[in-house]
């Protein structure tokens, strides 16, 4: 399996780093992808991606760090992608949650990223709280090669919108949490060849680790989940999520 979103490079997991790598490929982790969420990580995941053939990278500003863009952290972000194993502008979007006062700033920023994304062709991991009309409009006006709805918080109305687009969406443990209907529903009806498995972690651990520290070693949980509220077996979600991610990620 590919973890396509896992914050690894956080200080949850220094210690034995690879230790933890060795535990998570013997739970079936073949690969995993560290977003970028502020300019001061972004040499910590190149470094990481380096030194470890598993581990690859995207480069992006979140929401929530906005402030932080500049032409200088621009300018880094096209450096990085010529020159380390990036994959993937993100992760970029909106978060109108706490940030709703912000939403213009938030916007400019997104559109300068999917410029970037755009010009280099590389696929995008999009962050969409409380923000789904804005960043699926903003989406519309760019040519852009690959669009991933990280950690999708839409119903299935709006899945099915994404998936008209041709977008791919990223479900993680929030799935097998028992309030979690919305994206039950949409997870049954999104084709399984648009699905990619992430576990965001260290948050959002499944069940029956909910509550706890997430880490890449839980996906198959993930996994046995999606298989349950498809009708179809937990070895078809592995095979079909680890083809969606080789064929967009390119690794």
């Amino acid at each position: 399996m590919i973890d396509t979103h896992s914050h690894i490079n956080f200080e949850n997991y220094r210690e034995n780093f690879e230790d933890f790598l060795n535990d998570i490929q013997r739970n079936e982790i073949e690969k995993v992808i560290i977003p970028g969420v502020e300019p001061s990580s972004f040499n910590e995941i190149v470094s990481l991606c380096n030194e470890y053939e598993m581990l690859f990278g995207a480069i992006g500003i979140h929401p929530s760090e906005f402030k932080t863009y500049n032409q200088e952290v621009e300018e880094t972000i096209y450096k990085l992608i010529k020159e380390s194993k990036i994959v993937a502008i993100g992760e970029i979007g909106l978060d109108y949650h706490y940030g709703f006062d912000s939403k213009e700033e938030q916007k400019n920023i997104l559109r300068k990223q999917l410029k970037i994304a755009e010009e280099t062709k590389l696929p995008i991991i999009i962050h969409d709280r409380e923000a789904h009309e804005d960043v699926f409009e903003i989406l519309q006006e760019y040519k852009l090669s690959n669009v991933i709805f990280h950690c999708f918080s839409g119903n299935s109305n709006f899945a099915k919108r994404c998936i008209d687009k041709g977008y791919y969406i990223g479900i993680g443990g929030v799935v097998t949490f028992k309030n979690a209907k919305d994206l039950k529903e949409s997870a049954k009806i999104i084709p399984i060849d648009r699905i990619l498995l992430e576990t965001d972690a260290p948050y959002l651990a499944p069940v029956p680790y909910r509550g706890k520290i997430n880490t890449p070693a839980y996906l198959k949980y993930i996994a046995k989940e999606i298989a349950n509220i498809k009708e179809i077996s937990i070895e078809e979600v592995k095979e079909q999520t680890t083809i969606n991610a080789k064929r967009i990620f390119k690794f």
